[in-house]
């Protein structure tokens, strides 16, 4: 099972991602959780202690393996540099591991980010298109406002695309260009999720929108937010609510 979520920053994509990634792992489950979110955060949102969080090794600063596996230097333009180098071992060695979680951070310089030909961005581009074709493991990947990591052939290999959404005109923008995006790239299965949803309005907000496509909307919760500040993860937070709106995410994400 390959998931994306993606959304406009601060809905709580990495939120979300942290609570499947640790549930799956919870329920027996292979799971890799790939941050790809310049504002990179599912470390803490996975509830991992600081120390373990500085020992993480992003993968835009290894410049050593990136030259290596190119044949070019990174930041010197108008090389010539390999698109297709080897990066089938990167996730084992180069990934974190905690409560069932393999965590792999690509870091802030990313494909979507800075746009160049360059050696940094093939490696990346590869990698990740590596973690979701080829890898046998469940990936969750929390993405940034966008499918840019996301080539077409890496698009239709991916089981499915979590767009978060708030009851908010500028998250509902946010979702309808994810949603354009994604299909110019042959990206169709799409659904959504609702994210600090605060009654029956912001229900009904979200649902005219989005009708079937609609998983589930997680309530705001003051535990959550709570749990964000004192540096644990919103998985050991949930309230029953909470929960039970997860139930049917995890209810949907199982029946693909």
């Amino acid at each position: 099972m390959k998931i994306a979520i993606s959304g406009k920053g601060g809905v709580g994509k990495s939120t979300i991602a942290a609570i499947l990634s640790l549930e799956l792992a919870a329920r027996g489950e292979r799971v890799l959780a790939l941050d790809a979110d310049p504002d990179a955060n599912l470390a803490s949102a996975l509830g991992m202690p600081d120390e373990l969080q500085r020992s993480i090794k992003t993968i835009q600063n290894q410049v050593e393996l990136i030259e290596e596996r190119t044949g070019a230097k990174v930041g010197v333009f108008g090389q010539m540099f390999d698109l297709d180098p080897k990066v089938d071992d990167v996730a084992d060695k180069y990934a974190t591991h905690y409560r069932g979680v393999d965590l792999l951070v690509l870091g802030a310089e990313t494909v979507g980010g800075s746009g160049c030909a360059c050696p940094e961005n093939a490696f990346i581009k590869a990698l990740v298109d590596n973690l979701v074709m080829e890898r046998n493991q469940t990936l969750v990947m929390d993405m940034e406002a966008g499918v840019e990591h996301l080539g077409r052939a890496t698009a239709q290999s991916v089981d499915l695309m979590l767009v978060v959404v708030e009851p908010g005109k500028r998250s509902l923008d946010c979702a309808r260009h994810i949603r354009k995006m994604a299909a110019d790239i042959g990206l169709r299965n799409l659904k959504y999720v609702g994210s600090k949803v605060d009654g029956p309005q912001g229900v009904e907000f979200l649902a005219r929108e989005f009708e079937e496509d609609l998983i589930c909307c997680l309530p705001y919760s003051d535990a959550v937010r709570r749990a964000d500040r004192d540096g644990v993860s919103p998985y050991d937070a949930m309230d029953d609510a909470f929960k039970q709106q997860v139930e049917l995410l995890m209810d949907a994400i199982c029946s693909k």
